[in-house]
């Protein structure tokens, strides 16, 4: 191969795609959207609140539960108890009641079971509250049963427990450091769909970039200067680097804008967040949990992995998850005419990515089980898959393996694709099917 010729292409190519009005577009429009979506989920996070509720209560054990529905914020309590179901159903508009909240007799286990109307489905928080708080008047009037029992309540009280599990990994040199084991998972979840977005995003520009040459036939007039793998790989590298710059345009343009709103809106904690820093580094585990709360474990998880190799193991599998895809989606973009045609054979390239997928799903379960283990070392899954793993530590055994299967996968893969797209670059008039793939791998 002439690689003056590849480097016109990857030019070619590069700048090419870069000048569109798509690309400035996306560019500018995508960071913004991100930016804005996680701008809104924070505040949503912070300020969401109930809806407020006016809640009918009809009490039938005579006034054990009532005294236990308190006011909030999000509810009101009424004691209509004197009233019956049916007058409170047709007088709920013109009281402006959300709720009838009814409280059968005791049963003889001194239990109760309620039934709740409404014209809008109950959030999940009422539910949860008034199960609470019934289950405590409930709690407490068994408890005045028992008359003959001195102090009842504070011996109940105190034989109660409250447990809570603090996560801590031990090093090499059996040094601790607080862990949270959700973090491993969001980290996980996170790198995996990133990698499968831009594999298939950028894999099916490739196919959608072929197409285009082939059915505007600009093919012909470049085949008459340059080999069809020459054609294949420049164009190829062209659209990685598109996808790079594309990629660090994102990231640049989406702090960016996190940083305006941020300013504009007062910023986003950064006082917790310096406290939090104090304590990871103060070497005080157990107060980092006691003080920092939930919030300083998982700011002291974030510390903890291992950012150096999650971004290295990012950068090599992305470049050869995409480079082993784009080929093969190169091979089909030369089979076909036109996108419509390209979905039968693009298919199966696509299942491969999706099992990859749920396969991270396993990893939150156990990411040394089997399973995971043989999805991170078989190339077209790797790229997803172990890149879930590594939050979790992967031996380097297994990680050098991978990475050498995948890249000589793309290498034979590569090969292949260029002798299909060598002869289906200039094939025209006919539908092409996986039958006619074989044929050409065979030929050329």
């Amino acid at each position: 191969m002439n690689f003056k010729i590849i480097n016109a292409v990857i030019s070619r190519e590069y700048t090419t795609k870069v000048r569109k009005k798509s690309f400035l577009i996306t560019s500018l429009i995508v960071p913004i959207i991100i930016g804005v979506a996680f701008f809104i989920m924070i505040q949503l996070a912070t300020n969401i609140g109930s809806r407020a509720q006016k809640v009918a209560v009809i009490d039938h054990t005579d006034g054990i539960v009532m005294p236990f529905l308190k006011d909030n914020k999000a509810n009101t309590y009424t004691d209509c108890s004197t009233e019956t179901e049916e007058e409170l159903k047709a007088q709920m508009e013109a009281r402006s009641i959300d709720v009838i909240l009814v409280v059968s007799e005791l049963d003889s286990l001194n239990s109760v079971s309620l039934q709740a109307y409404s014209r809008k489905p109950l959030n999940v928080e009422f539910s949860g509250m008034v199960n609470r708080q019934v289950n405590e008047a409930i709690e407490a009037y068994r408890i005045s049963t028992y008359k003959d029992i001195e102090n009842l309540r504070q011996i109940i009280d105190s034989v109660r427990s409250d447990v809570s599990m603090t996560e801590f990994l031990l090093d090499e040199s059996g040094n601790e450091s607080i862990s949270e084991s959700g973090v491993y998972m969001g980290v996980s979840m996170v790198m995996g769909i990133f990698i499968f977005m831009f594999i298939t995003m950028f894999g099916a520009m490739v196919m959608s970039s072929v197409i285009e040459e082939k059915s505007s036939r600009v093919v012909e007039v470049l085949i008459s200067s340059a080999k069809a793998t020459e054609l294949m790989f420049g164009k190829i590298i062209g659209v990685a680097l598109v996808a790079l710059t594309q990629f660090v345009l994102w990231i640049l343009l989406t702090i960016g804008v996190l940083t305006v709103l941020g300013y504009l809106t007062g910023g986003f904690g950064g006082g917790d967040a310096s406290a939090m820093m104090e304590m990871a580094g103060a070497g005080d585990l157990q107060g980092l949990a006691a003080k920092g709360g939930d919030s300083a474990v998982i700011f002291s998880t974030l510390v903890k992995i291992p950012w150096g190799t999650m971004i290295l193991s990012f950068i090599v599998y992305f470049i050869l998850g995409y480079l082993l895809y784009s080929s093969m989606f190169a091979a089909i973009g030369s089979a076909v005419e036109n996108e419509g045609d390209a979905q039968q054979l693009q298919l199966p390239l696509t299942i491969p990515l999706m099992i990859g997928y749920m396969i991270v799903f396993f990893a939150f379960r156990n990411p040394d089980s089997s399973t995971v283990v043989i999805g991170s070392l078989i190339p077209f899954t790797s790229p997803i898959v172990m890149l879930a793993r590594i939050p979790y530590g992967v031996p380097a055994i297994e990680l050098i393996a991978s990475i050498l299967i995948l890249l000589v996968t793309f290498i034979v893969m590569a090969w292949a694709s260029a002798k299909i797209y060598r002869v289906g670059i200039l094939m025209y008039g006919k539908k092409s099917s996986f039958k006619d793939l074989w044929k050409w791998l065979r030929q050329s």
